[in-house]
């Protein structure tokens, strides 16, 4: 099993739940991947668990992590997502906030037609021309899909699936991964760096030494593999192009600690602007904790990690006191960012399929030589850019090793 993320985690547990030998192999020092949760210490003592990575249980009514964070004893909160709680004062009123979410939803409407149609293409010739909520919408879809409307493929976006019922664990989610992992014999510090699929057994080179084994399931980033960080002997060219049309984009988090939190209301949402795609979006007080939790997407979170936390910092507290009022200046500290595009063993956030690619997640799902199996968020049809997804990856790849190893 190589990588150790909510994908291969699944896979790992499948294995040794059917009886399998099987080891995981990490290039991290923890598991989780994607998933990370970090405990940020604040002033006063008071110290929370930070979702810098994924952190809702989307489409939770159907999200099988839901039972595994209940089983462990986790706190799973609930509260309905801020999404339809703006709160913006005179620069995004109340009869301007419809008008944008039907704008929004005749956008949606006309790409599902398109994608059911059978048109591919790129997802923003689907915006109404001079329609003055299209930077907003494409705002939204860097956080949604990491990446902007041109980059997106009308078939892919229209596929993925949510029912819109969104929970939380309060503990964190890299915290649940971490713990369903805590178990599980894996390797961590042990990148995994070629497979020589040549042989009678597999041949995995690490760092520390070769690894001989019947079966792999490799669950990575898409840019690992399209970039040959994971290298295959003999070649698999068409995994390599099939990884490289599901590029990873960019979701960004930036945690403020508030003094003087109940001055803003609880689980409410702000845009920092509606009137251009580079924005923020900030979660006030979530879980009640006297913190902001700003979102950053596509080229504009990619452009701020250039400049780190203070950058991250400087850019959403000048939108938010844009729309609060100067005062909120100094009541605002920054406490944790991500910058996914620059982790080493990521290099992104999610995949999204380019245009004319939307087949490109089966390619890349689909098992070769009954030897190689291939798990991760990208190659979930509809699930794809979550968690949940990767883990349900991982259990269809656990168990097409499994067939394929009880074959005669």
């Amino acid at each position: 099993m190589i990588g150790a993320g909510a994908a291969g985690v699944a896979a790992l547990r499948a294995l040794r739940a059917a009886g399998r030998s099987a080891v995981g192999l990490e290039a991290r020092a923890r598991a989780g991947g994607r998933a990370w949760t970090f405990s940020a210490g604040l002033e006063g003592g008071s110290a929370f668990p930070l979702d810098l990575g994924c952190g809702w249980l989307h489409s939770a009514d159907r999200n099988p992590l839901v039972a595994e964070a209940r089983a462990l004893g986790l706190a799973v909160d609930e509260t309905p997502p801020p999404w339809r709680s703006q709160r913006q004062g005179e620069s995004f009123a109340p009869g301007e906030q419809e008008a944008f979410r039907a704008a929004q939803a005749r956008f949606y409407a006309r790409l599902e037609a398109a994608a059911q149609a059978g048109q591919e293409g790129p997802a923003d010739r689907l915006l109404e021309p001079g329609e003055r909520w299209n930077p907003l919408i494409d705002a939204v879809s860097t956080y949604v899909n990491g990446t902007e409307l041109a980059r997106l493929s009308v078939r892919d976006f229209d596929a993925y699936e949510d029912t819109e019922i969104n929970f939380r664990v309060v503990e964190g989610y890299g915290a649940l991964i971490e713990r369903l992992a805590s178990d599980l014999p894996v390797a961590y510090g042990c990148a995994a760096r070629r497979i020589d699929h040549s042989g009678a057994w597999l041949a995995v080179e690490t760092d520390a030494g070769a690894i001989h084994a019947r079966a792999v399931i490799i669950a990575l980033p898409t840019k690992l593999i399209a970039s040959g960080a994971l290298r295959f002997a003999p070649d698999l060219p068409d995994k390599a192009q099939a990884a490289a049309h599901l590029p990873l984009g960019v979701a960004d988090k930036l945690f403020l600690h508030v003094e003087g939190a109940q001055d803003l209301p609880e689980n409410a949402r702000l845009f920092g602007r509606t009137d251009r795609v580079d924005t923020g979006a900030y979660h006030y007080r979530p879980f009640g904790r006297p913190l902001v939790e700003g979102y950053f997407g596509g080229a504009c979170a990619r452009a701020l990690e250039e400049g780190g936390m203070a950058a991250f910092a400087d850019f959403a507290i000048g939108e938010i006191c844009d729309a609060l009022g100067a005062r909120w200046r100094n009541r605002l500290t920054p406490v944790a960012c991500s910058a996914w595009a620059r982790d080493p063993f990521a290099l992104g956030s999610y995949s999204h399929a380019l245009p004319g690619h939307g087949d490109a997640r089966a390619a890349l799902a689909a098992p070769v030589d009954g030897r190689l199996f291939f798990a991760g968020e990208a190659t979930h049809p509809f699930f794809f850019s979550t968690a949940h997804g990767a883990w349900m990856s991982g259990l269809r790849a656990a168990q097409e090793a499994l067939d394929a190893l009880s074959a005669p």
